[in-house]
């Protein structure tokens, strides 16, 4: 429950910055929006705004005249709201909480509609600067919550700083040196006779050593302990490409030091980019096959990760909803058909141009990147699959 739960909430919070930031920059060009869905059909509660009120009403499977049962409104009512100017929009909660869309007017989107009547309200009639605006307006936003998230932990707990010492103040779970009898106070003193001053030191010494024994001195309280065990391994991408590095799974103590608003943002905004690196890094080894798409993760992914990081703490979750904003932002500014970065390539194109493009040249652009997601989609699913049958 506690995954379902959490996977809901990151990707509903996400979802709504991302078409919030659509909805605000639309109606500040003057684009008509018909429609602002959290959630995917079908509805289930709606609220349009209306000339002098607003217009609720609830959807539930009820019979027809016909005695078909359809989905359809089963209770509606009108709130009156005097000099109220009704702008059509309709606010939609729907049953499926895994995404969200707005749909506004004059647009070929994902609903493949092609009514254009070339209205001063309709997006085509907007100027290419309005258009790129409107589009990139949720990329925009999910940045900003991933800026705003590591802002405010950053000045929540203050700026980390390292304890110099080699003293273990953490270990991981099944790793070798917990499983060696290693305990958080240790202070490591010397690795394979050599003699250790700095938490640095150690950590050079055992990058050295991947699945190699190793014999470690341990200063606890006054008592000298010997430990000797194998390490494990990592692989970390460097400069020089994949490398091999050993690793016994300990911490170093970590301190916080109060910082001011200012240095916060500066952090939340290193955080950010550092974010975008992460992509841009992991994207170059799958393409170079250092990496196998075969580590691609979905929704399923997506929701385990949401519910380990909701276990181990509020920090922990906001920070992976950091990532996923991050994620989510890039994901949507390629110029993919279907996606922002689809249809701010469109702009550019008709920019160049100097005309708008047919109907028809849209459509097939829209279908086409509509096929290429879902095979992305199609195999994301394959992995997170195999993954829940493979552990």
């Amino acid at each position: 429950m506690t995954t379902l739960l959490a996977f809901i909430v990151v990707i509903g919070v996400l979802v709504f910055v991302h078409e919030l930031g659509h909805y605000l920059a639309a109606r500040s060009v003057g684009v008509r929006v018909e429609r602002f869905s959290v959630g995917f059909p079908p509805r289930f509660i709606t609220f349009t705004s209306l000339e002098e009120g607003w217009l609720l009403q609830l959807y539930f499977y009820s019979s027809t005249l016909d005695g078909k049962l359809e989905w359809q409104p089963i209770w509606e009512k009108t709130l009156v709201v005097p000099n109220k100017t009704g702008s059509g929009t309709e606010y939609c909660l729907a049953l499926l909480p895994l995404g969200g869309y707005v749909k506004m007017a004059g647009i070929i989107d994902e609903s493949m509609d092609t009514t254009l009547t070339h209205a001063p309200d309709e997006f085509m009639s907007k100027s290419f600067l309005s258009q790129v605006f409107v589009m990139s307006a949720g990329v925009i936003m999910n940045i900003l919550l991933a800026f705003f998230i590591y802002t405010g932990l950053s000045y929540h707990f203050g700026k980390p700083i390292e304890n110099p010492s080699p003293v273990v103040s953490r270990l991981v779970d099944d790793m070798p040196a917990k499983n060696a009898g290693i305990i958080p106070g240790d202070k490591i003193i010397s690795v394979n006779g050599e003699q250790i001053d700095t938490w640095k030191d150690m950590v050079h010494h055992i990058h050295n050593l991947p699945e190699k024994l190793i014999i470690l001195e341990i200063d606890r309280q006054g008592d000298l302990i010997t430990k000797k065990f194998t390490t494990s391994f990592d692989i970390i991408h460097s400069e020089a490409g994949l490398d091999t590095i050993g690793i016994i799974g300990i911490y170093p103590e970590i301190q916080y030091a109060d910082i001011n608003f200012l240095e916060a943002s500066v952090a939340g905004f290193r955080s950010t980019t550092v974010g975008f690196g992460m992509i841009i890094t992991s994207l170059k080894m799958l393409f170079s096959g250092e990496a196998s798409f075969k580590e691609l993760g979905g929704p399923i992914m997506i929701a385990q990760l949401a519910g380990e990081t909701a276990r181990a703490g509020t920090t922990y979750l906001l920070s992976f909803m950091a990532i996923i904003s991050i994620n989510l932002a890039f994901l949507n500014i390629l110029p993919i058909p279907g996606l922002d970065g689809g249809h701010i390539f469109v702009a550019v194109i008709q920019a160049i141009l100097g005309r708008p493009l047919s109907i028809k040249a849209r459509m097939i652009f829209q279908q086409i990147g509509m096929v290429f997601l879902l095979l992305v989609m199609v195999t994301v699913l394959y992995n997170d699959i195999g993954r829940l049958f493979t552990n």
